[in-house]
């Protein structure tokens, strides 16, 4: 009659110590290990044959704790209705500084005796840029 196998005589897989070199890497990362004890547990846990021996290597160690959620990617935290509010605001911003250059350079034309060179032209730089992404789609709402 056969034997049945301890569940401590079991060989081991590499993912097995693959998970087993995680939990070690997560325990150093909340300082329970250092550097020297993780290279050392991670030479053995790669080097078990069988559960028992892997069990040994974290034996000793409580559940590190669990990683902090990874944040969403960049591209899903705006809507469209984001992009269409940050335009707005933009052409808010861009047509009150030019209005506000305009006023200031009229009245410096009036009460001076010669021309005064127009300043306020330099601010349709960045009037053609919001021209050019409303007209790529850029804020624009979708149809």
């Amino acid at each position: 009659m056969i034997e049945p196998v301890h569940p401590d005589e079991l060989r081991v897989s590499d993912h097995e110590r693959a998970d087993v070199q995680e939990k070690l890497r997560r325990a150093v990362a909340a300082g329970q290990l250092d550097l020297h004890e993780f290279d050392t547990r991670v030479q053995s846990a790669w080097a078990a044959r069988t559960r028992g021996e892997l069990a040994r290597v974290t034996r000793d160690l409580p559940e590190p704790p669990p990683e902090p959620p990874s944040p969403p990617p960049l591209a899903g935290r705006f809507s469209d209705d984001d992009a269409g509010t940050a335009m707005k605001v933009l052409t808010i911003v861009w047509a009150s500084v030019t209005a506000v250059n305009f006023l200031v350079w009229g009245l410096v034309s009036l009460s001076s005796d010669g021309g005064v060179y127009p300043w306020w032209i330099w601010l349709s730089v960045p009037g053609a840029a919001l021209l050019v992404l409303y007209v790529v789609g850029i804020g624009r709402p979708r149809r």
